[in-house]
């Protein structure tokens, strides 16, 4: 019912043959003839359904990025992308996702910021066994990528956490089980992002559905909803639109909302295509209207007035009690890049000391859960040796970065083996820095890194040094979440050579240590300081 006509070659794509139909091609036909076998409409569309992208051919500098087919830039070989919805894990299925990686993915493993594991260098003849070994253990890739519901996010400390007053992990799995896969949600405008649960430890105001954990004065502990939330180049934060919901309510609320987003979403421009936009020209006030009408939820939802926000999103680094008198212990990989032996490596440990759960989360990190408190001491020392700290520093413990150039078809520039470099020159430069000051690197416009609510955000691009045109980024300052949701500022003209980053980072962090009062943020301080402080 949205703005639909004249179709898209994505909506056309889409209306030619519903996506999840892919699967039975790639299993009885693209696996057997290898990649030259593959229907463009399904390599360059359908596959993201079942998590799967082209990747980036090596060796294409930045500067084509933008001015090559797809034909052109793409390798034979997939990304692929396991949905763990909720970011929780069991030994098991660690174990599987390990070996899958050394066996068929080069040894390669990113933890991504919607708290899944991509791989890279998927050949299509191995993707029927992929499947198999990851089904056989509970997990998927269906719909990891797509126009469609994606990973719904959760609290990796979900049903442990002392702090929490409801644990949604049963509605997060209700979800997944009931309507990953419905050919009735599948065909949405553009992809859709779901964040569910008690704890401010997601990027609720970054998604296209969100709930928060909120207190009700008549109703006690339930939900604050948050719809229409979207980075990329139009960022836009979701709106709250001012009801409470029940944990009962949970499952047909989501519903409600994705099938308004189905029905209602444009559909004419991509561009215009996310949820974030309807919400935008709808309003709150009718976008509750309608979701409340018998077409959708069918009744009223309670009154909420806008409850505290919380000081900051929670990171879970460190070693943490359990409500049950356990501890978690949260580590920070460099920006999430990981390998299948790592998680193997893992693996050994949480079995050494009888922990079956193992949690990642929308901020790059992994967590140990379950580990007895005389034992709490040395399991850190034995993640600290395969190179997970649960004390990291400040700058290790806040660096994110997006797949960037080595991968990705869509950058211009490298972010991975960067942000590894840049923290270590950090480390060594500014040691005595003592809050964390999160750096996120992108590379490209699109904010999968969420470049604009970063302290510090570098958006991928290529500058001019000495006539010549080098990786860089546009720098955004001053961005974050919760109490300090905001866009990061642009200062005019701030654009940094990626070989001058260390020099760069140094200067603005002295800067904010030398001018900051008492107790503020880098964000707080990035937002009223002079600019010629920021350069």
């Amino acid at each position: 019912m949205g703005h639909r006509e004249p179709l898209n070659k994505n909506e056309q794509s889409k209306k030619d043959d519903l996506p999840l139909n892919v699967r039975q091609r790639i299993e009885e036909i693209y696996a057997h003839g290898g990649f030259d076998s593959i229907d463009p409409a399904d390599l360059r569309g359908r596959f993201r359904w079942w998590g799967l992208y082209t990747q980036r051919r090596a060796g294409i500098e930045g500067g084509k990025t933008a001015m090559l087919e797809d034909e052109e830039l793409e390798d034979r070989y997939f990304m692929m992308r396991v949905r763990i919805d909720g970011g929780q894990l069991t030994r098991e299925q660690l174990r599987t996702i390990a070996g899958i990686s050394t066996e068929f993915a080069r040894d390669t493993a990113d933890l991504t910021n919607r708290q899944n594991v991509q791989y890279h260098w998927i050949r299509i003849e191995d993707v029927p066994e992929i499947w198999r070994r990851l089904e056989a253990v509970g997990l998927d890739t269906q719909e990891a990528c797509g126009d469609c519901p994606r990973v719904i996010i959760g609290s990796p400390v979900a049903g442990v956490a002392s702090d929490e007053v409801i644990d949604a992990s049963p509605q997060i799995r209700e979800i997944h089980d009931r309507f990953i896969g419905d050919p009735s949600l599948a065909n949405l405008p553009r992809k859709y992002k779901s964040s569910i649960g008690w704890l401010p430890d997601n990027p609720y105001e970054t998604n296209d559905f969100s709930l928060v954990g909120a207190h009700h004065p008549e109703h006690g502990p339930g939900f604050d909803l948050w719809v229409g939330g979207g980075l990329s180049t139009n960022p836009i934060f979701a709106k709250r639109l001012g009801v409470w919901v029940a944990q009962d309510d949970i499952v047909d609320v989501w519903l409600g909302v994705t099938r308004i987003f189905r029905d209602w979403g444009y559909r004419r421009m991509r561009n215009r295509a996310r949820l974030k936009f309807l919400v935008q020209d709808w309003g709150v006030e009718k976008f509750r209207e309608v979701l409340e009408s018998d077409d959708y939820l069918g009744r009223k939802l309670p009154d909420l007035e806008a409850p505290p926000l919380p000081e900051k999103l929670i990171d879970h680094i460190g070693v943490h009690k359990q409500r049950d008198g356990k501890y978690y212990i949260g580590t920070a990989p460099v920006a999430g890049r990981v390998s299948g032996t790592l998680l193997a490596q893992v693996a050994d440990v949480a079995e050494k000391y009888g922990s079956d759960r193992i949690s990642t989360t929308s901020l790059q990190k992994l967590l140990l859960l379950d580990v007895p408190a005389d034992r709490v001491d040395e399991a850190v020392a034995d993640l600290d040796a395969i190179g997970l700290a649960a004390n990291p520093s400040p700058w290790r413990r806040s660096t994110m970065a997006c797949t960037g150039i080595q991968f990705c078809k869509l950058a211009i520039v490298d972010t991975k083996e960067r942000s590894r470099e840049l923290v270590a020159e950090l480390e060594k430069r500014v040691p005595e820095l003592d809050v964390p000051v999160s750096v996120h690197f992108n590379g490209c416009p699109n904010a999968c890194a969420r470049t604009q609510t970063g302290d510090i955000g570098l958006k991928g691009q290529l500058v001019m040094v000495d006539g010549r045109q080098v990786e860089g980024f546009q720098v955004h300052l001053g961005g974050g979440h919760a109490a300090d949701a905001a866009l990061g500022r642009k200062p005019r003209g701030l654009k940094v050579a990626s070989a001058d980053l260390g020099d760069y980072i140094e200067r603005v962090t002295r800067n904010f240590m030398a001018g900051r009062a008492e107790g503020e943020t880098f964000a707080r301080w990035a937002n009223r300081a002079e600019e010629a402080e920021l350069k």
